[in-house]
């Protein structure tokens, strides 16, 4: 009689190097999703969690890319993607945790790789440019404008005698070390 073992939810995380992973992004999602189909595992959500530069360099890349994956599995069967992980040439190192308390919520929130892909997006410059103003407000941000720059001038204004007077004083030091030195030197 075969023991019955309850498939539990758990998190991947795929360590990818950055080259690699902008080269042939569908290869990497492809041996990801064999490693794990290999295992028998459901695969719920698998995308780009983000690019970072690494605190330290493994096996000699500097930046990696993150892959997170949520996939339902037997406990036995982690040991088997752990060790089918370390004899991939692509996948740099994994980190996989139980995800039970996880939410369907959670495993569909937004990662910072989609954040950065929104921001880019030019629907999200549409949304970012500031809405037209009225002809008034323009108006008023332009008269706003100009009494800044007033008052900027005024005050480079207020600084003009200072620098005349610490210029002038500043001449006279030098025109007394002058004489000093003309004063000091041997006569023959």
């Amino acid at each position: 009689m075969e023991a019955i073992t309850k498939n539990k939810l758990y998190e991947g995380m795929f360590l990818i190097d950055s080259t690699l992973a902008g080269s042939d992004w569908d290869g990497v999602n492809n041996t990801i999703k064999t490693i794990l189909e290999k295992a028998e595992a459901e695969i719920v959500s698998i995308r780009k969690w983000d690019d970072r530069r690494l605190a330290y360099e493994i096996k000699g890349k500097g930046r990696g890319t993150y892959i997170l994956c949520y996939f339902k599995a037997g406990g036995e069967k982690i040991k088997d993607i752990e060790k089918a992980v370390q004899l991939s040439e692509q996948i740099i190192r994994v980190l996989i945790l139980s995800a039970e308390r996880i939410t369907a919520e959670d495993i569909e929130k937004e990662t910072p790789a989609t954040e950065a892909e929104k921001k880019k997006s030019p629907d999200a410059v549409i949304q970012d440019a500031e809405p037209e103003k009225s002809p008034d407000a323009v108006i008023q941000d332009a008269e706003t404008e100009q009494q800044s720059t007033d008052e900027e001038a005024e005050k480079e204004e207020a600084k003009k005698p200072e620098d005349t007077e610490q210029a002038e004083v500043l001449e006279q030091d030098q025109e007394e070390i002058a004489e000093d030195e003309q004063e000091s030197e041997p006569r023959e």
